[in-house]
C-alpha cells in the first residue's frame, strides 16, 4: 500500500494482479512525507503500531480507515488493479507449486487439487480481490480501478487524474505461462466462478 500526502492518494495493491511495477513506477514520484508498507523487493512499513506485525503490503479499506480517520479516507483519491479471476488462479497456482513440477507437468489436475482438497481460503494471496477494497457493508470504497489486462493505459489514465507525469511500466515479478484458458475444462471453470463470485460481478469479468 501507498499513503502519499504529496499527491492525496492512497493505493490498495491487490495480490496477484501484477501491481509491482505500479509500485515502482509511483515510488518516482512520492514525497518525503509519503508512506508505503511493501515486503517484496523492497521492504518498507507504515509508522502505524497497528501494522507492526504484518510483514506484506497488501492492507485492506476496512483496516486503513479506521488509522487515518474518516476525513483523510474520504478525502484521498483512492485505487487498486484488478485482473480476472480465472487469470489470477492461475498465476497463484503456478505460484504455489514454484520448486516442484506440480503445475508444469499436470496444471488442470493441480489447480483442482488446490480449489477443492488444499482450500486455502485464508491465504492472502487466494483472498477474493474485493475483499481489499470494500467497506464494512461490502461497498466499494475505490475512486478509479485500473485492469491488469490494459495496465498501461490504465496508469497512463491514472496519472493524469493524480496529476503526475507517466511513464511506461517495467515487468516486474511476472509469472510464465501459457494463456490461462488453455488451463480450464468445464468443472474448473464452474469452481473458480463460484469461489470468485464477488469478483466477476463486481469488475464485470466473465470467462472469455
Amino acid at each position: 500500500m501507498i499513503i502519499s500526502r504529496k499527491h492525496r492518494y492512497i493505493f490498495f495493491p491487490i495480490p496477484k494482479t501484477g501491481t509491482h511495477s505500479v509500485r515502482q513506477a509511483l515510488r518516482e514520484s512520492m514525497g518525503e512525507d509519503d508512506l508505503e508498507q511493501v515486503g517484496l523487493f523492497v521492504q518498507k512499513r507504515f509508522p502505524f503500531p497497528e501494522f507492526a506485525d504484518i510483514t506484506h503490503g497488501h492492507i485492506s479499506a476496512r483496516e486503513i480507515r479506521p488509522v487515518l480517520g474518516d476525513e483523510v479516507f474520504d478525502d484521498y483519491l483512492k485505487f487498486t488493479f484488478v485482473r480476472n479471476p480465472f487469470d489470477r488462479f492461475v498465476s497463484y497456482c503456478a505460484f504455489m507449486s514454484r520448486g516442484t513440477p506440480h503445475f508444469e507437468t499436470s496444471p488442470t489436475a493441480y489447480m483442482k487439487h488446490i480449489i477443492r482438497e488444499m482450500r486455502p481460503v485464508n491465504h492472502l494471496l487466494y483472498l477474493p480481490q474485493y475483499s481489499f477494497v470494500v467497506d464494512a457493508e461490502g461497498r466499494l470504497t475505490t475512486d478509479f480501478i485500473g485492469r491488469n489486462e490494459t495496465m498501461q493505459a490504465s496508469y497512463d489514465q491514472l496519472c493524469q487524474r493524480l496529476g503526475i507525469a507517466s511513464r511506461t511500466l517495467d515487468k516486474v515479478n511476472s509469472s510464465k505461462h501459457r494463456p490461462w484458458q488453455e488451463y480450464y475444462d468445464r468443472d474448473l471453470i464452474g469452481w473458480v466462478s463460484e469461489l470468485y463470485q464477488k469478483d466477476l460481478e463486481m469488475f464485470d469479468y466473465r470467462f472469455e
